[in-house]
C-alpha cells in the first residue's frame, strides 16, 4: 500500500497528479482492489505530509476518468477495471470480446422485427423508398453489468433469414456469415463521445451528464455492398477501446 515518501515535492511535477499516477499504480497492481474502499482525503493528507485539496484534485479526476467512484456518506471506492475492446481495429464480435476480458457476455433482445427504416438507416443501406428492414434492438452486459446499447439495422431482402436465429443467444455477425453476400468484411466506424441521455440512464444505468461512448458502423459485404447499419451506445466509464497505428511504410 501507499507509503510516505512517494512524493517528490523537489521537482516541477504537480503534487496531486503524482499522487493521482500512485493510486492509479496501486490500482493496476491489485493492492487496491475492485469495490475496496481506499483512504480518506485526511489519511492521504497525513500520510504524504500535503492539503486535501491537493489530495482532492487527485481524487476527483481518478473519478471522473472511472477509475474510483464515491458513495455519499460512505467514502471512495476502487472500480471495476474497464473492459479493454479490440473491435475497433478488427472483426468481432461483442462476446468475443467480453469472453477475452475474462467475464461472461449475455444478451437481452429488446425488440426483432421487420419495419419501415429510418432515414439515415436506408441512406446507409442504400435501400429503395419501399424497402423494409429487420431491426434489432440489444441489450448487452458483462457478467450481468449492462455495458451497451446496440440498435442494427439489416435490409431485409438480404437478411431474411437471420429471422430464424435467436440473437439473445447467438452473435449477430456469424449469423451473416453463413452467405457469401451477407458477410461482413469491412465496417465503416464513426466514432464520439456525447452526453448520456435519459435512454442510456434507463438502460445503463449511468448518471446524467455522464459520457457515452457512441459508435455508427456500417458493415459491406465482400462486394462492397452495405449490409448492417448499427448504433451503439457504451458505457464510457467501463470500456475503453483498443487502437494500434502502424507507420505507413512505402
Amino acid at each position: 500500500m501507499l507509503t510516505s515518501g512517494q512524493l517528490n515535492k523537489t521537482i516541477p511535477i504537480p503534487l496531486y497528479f503524482q499522487l493521482k499516477e500512485l493510486i492509479m499504480q496501486e490500482i493496476k497492481s491489485g493492492n487496491y482492489k475492485s469495490g475496496e474502499i481506499i483512504p480518506t482525503e485526511k489519511e492521504f493528507s497525513d500520510i504524504f505530509k500535503i492539503s486535501r485539496t491537493t489530495v482532492r484534485q487527485a481524487i476527483t479526476e481518478l473519478v471522473q476518468e472511472g477509475w474510483l467512484y464515491r458513495v455519499k456518506s460512505k467514502g471512495t471506492f476502487v472500480s471495476k477495471p474497464k473492459i479493454n475492446q479490440s473491435f475497433i481495429q478488427a472483426l468481432g464480435s461483442f462476446n468475443d470480446q467480453i469472453e477475452k476480458s475474462g467475464r461472461t457476455p449475455t444478451t437481452e433482445l429488446l425488440d426483432f422485427k421487420i419495419i419501415t427504416p429510418p432515414e439515415q438507416a436506408a441512406l446507409q443501406l442504400k435501400l429503395q423508398p419501399k424497402d423494409k428492414v429487420i431491426f434489432i434492438h440489444r441489450k448487452r452486459f458483462a457478467d450481468n453489468e449492462p455495458i451497451v446499447m446496440v440498435k442494427t439495422y439489416l435490409p431485409y431482402k438480404k437478411c431474411s433469414f437471420v429471422l430464424e436465429h435467436d440473437l439473445a443467444k447467438e452473435s449477430l455477425y456469424p449469423i451473416l456469415a453463413f452467405s457469401q453476400d451477407t458477410h461482413i468484411t469491412k465496417i465503416h466506424r464513426v466514432i464520439e463521445a456525447v452526453d448520456a441521455t435519459a435512454y442510456d440512464i434507463n438502460n445503463l444505468k449511468v448518471r446524467r451528464g455522464k459520457a457515452i461512448q457512441q459508435f455508427i458502423s456500417t458493415g459491406h459485404n465482400m462486394f462492397d455492398e452495405p449490409i448492417e447499419y448499427s448504433v451503439a451506445r457504451y458505457r464510457g466509464d467501463r470500456n475503453s477501446f483498443e487502437v494500434i497505428i502502424a507507420p505507413n511504410i512505402k
